[in-house]
C-alpha cells in the first residue's frame, strides 16, 4: 500500500476528515461482516491475505485489497489492530424517518464514545431501531463508537438534531420519560409504544432545556442495605435498565 493511501486512511480517525469526506471506518470481522450484509455503502475493504481468502464470497463485488499486518497497524484507529479495515460512506438520517408509533431513545449530551456505542448496541438488542441525539453528542461515526456497537450501527438509525426543539414537536403526542434521582420508581412505570426515553450525559444528566419538556420523571431505585453507595449509574447502564423495563412491559 502506497504511503499516500495510508495517510489518507489514517486521517479518517479524525472527525474533521470524516465530515469532509463523508466516510467512516469499520474494523474487526464481526463489525465488517455486519457492514457487508447491510444496506450501507462500502467504499473499500483492506484485510490480511488470510482474511481475504476466508471471505472471498462476501468480497466478490467490492473493492478489496490485501495488506500486510504492518500496513493494517498503520491505518488502524485501534490500539490493537484487527485483521480487516473497511471504509464506508456515512448515511444521513432525518427526522422524517422516525416512526412515532415505536419507542424512541433520545440521548442528551452523551460525549463518551464507549457509552454511545454501548447504548446503540443495547437499543439494537431490544429491537429499538431509532435513536435521536442532541447536537452536542459525540458523532456515531467515531471509530470508538463503531467499535463499541459491535455491528449494531448497521441496524440502528442515529439522527442528530436540536433535541429541545424536536421534543416540543412531540410533546402533545407522546410521553417523554426522563431518568432523574427523584422520579417515580421504574418498576411502577407504565410504558407505551411511541414513548420517548431520554438519557442524559455522564456527568450532568439531562440538561435543563430538555428536562423542562419531560412529562414523566422516572428513577432507577438503588439496592437495599445501609452504607455508602455509588452516586449514580453509568449512562449506558441506566439506558439498558430503562429499555429492559420498557420492552418487558410491552411483552407481558
Amino acid at each position: 500500500m502506497h504511503s499516500t493511501k495510508i495517510k489518507e486512511l489514517r486521517k479518517l480517525s479524525q472527525k474533521k476528515f470524516r465530515e469532509e469526506s463523508g466516510l467512516f471506518v469499520v474494523e474487526g470481522t464481526k463489525s465488517v461482516m455486519d457492514l457487508l450484509h447491510s444496506e450501507l455503502e462500502v467504499e473499500a475493504v483492506y484485510g490480511t491475505a488470510e482474511w481475504m481468502k476466508s471471505h472471498k464470497r462476501e468480497l466478490r463485488l467490492l473493492e478489496a485489497e490485501s495488506v500486510t499486518e504492518n500496513e493494517l497497524s498503520r491505518i488502524s484507529c485501534l490500539t490493537t489492530p484487527q485483521d480487516v479495515f473497511a471504509v464506508a460512506r456515512s448515511p444521513h438520517y432525518g427526522k422524517d424517518e422516525i416512526d412515532e408509533g415505536k419507542f424512541l431513545l433520545a440521548l442528551d449530551g452523551i460525549r463518551d464514545p464507549g457509552n454511545l456505542g454501548t447504548m446503540l448496541r443495547t437499543a439494537d438488542w431490544f429491537g429499538i431501531r431509532q435513536v435521536v441525539c442532541s447536537a452536542d453528542c459525540v458523532e456515531w461515526t467515531n471509530p470508538k463508537v463503531i467499535q463499541a456497537t459491535m455491528g449494531s450501527f448497521t441496524r440502528v438509525k442515529v439522527i442528530y438534531t436540536d433535541l429541545p426543539s424536536y421534543l416540543k414537536t412531540r410533546k402533545s403526542k407522546s410521553s417523554i420519560l426522563g431518568t432523574f434521582m427523584e422520579g417515580a420508581p421504574l418498576q411502577r412505570t407504565d410504558f407505551q409504544a411511541g414513548d420517548i426515553i431520554v438519557i442524559g450525559s455522564e456527568g450532568k444528566g439531562i440538561s435543563s432545556d430538555v428536562a423542562s419538556l419531560v412529562t414523566r420523571k422516572v428513577s432507577i431505585p438503588a439496592g437495599v442495605g445501609s452504607g455508602e453507595r455509588a452516586e449514580s449509574l453509568n449512562a449506558s447502564i441506566a439506558a439498558a435498565i430503562v429499555l429492559y423495563e420498557a420492552c418487558r412491559s410491552n411483552v407481558e
